[in-house]
């Protein structure tokens, strides 16, 4: 069984957030057996798995990227749409586009401690659209 989805996100501060129930609760009931497939429709932004129970983890993550691509990087090129802008891209491409998981069950494969989150790196971003597809 193959379907594809487009679901459409709330606009979410700059930070990492937990999408997974809102990315479930927009699909059809799971097949017993299968994989799910998500993919953000957009360059500033990304999807990720990790720790749901923690905020602070999400917190972190936010720090520890910001430290790495910071908004004041000198000579870059790309500032038209403000110093969120080119980072947001750079931010986006160590993260990825998608997130692929298995379905068991009928039911995500996730681990105990494991979500799905957006990426949202630019400032005031609008909502984002996540294609997700049922193999």
């Amino acid at each position: 069984m193959k379907e594809f989805k487009i679901i459409q996100l709330p606009p979410y501060p700059r930070g990492f957030h937990l999408i997974t129930p809102i990315l479930l609760d927009s699909l059809p009931p799971l097949p017993d057996s299968g994989l799910m497939y998500f993919f953000i429709q957009h360059t500033s932004a990304a999807l990720t798995i990790n720790e749901n129970a923690d905020p602070s983890v999400r917190r972190d993550l936010e720090k520890y990227i910001d430290n790495i691509v910071p908004e004041d990087f000198p000579g870059l090129e790309h500032t038209l749409e403000g110093p969120d802008d080119m980072p947001a891209h750079v931010k986006a491409s160590f993260f990825g586009s998608s997130v692929s998981i298995p379905i068991i069950g009928g039911r995500p494969a996730l681990g105990t401690w494991q979500g799905i989150f957006l990426c949202e790196f630019r400032n005031r971003a609008p909502g984002r659209k996540v294609v997700c597809g049922l193999l």
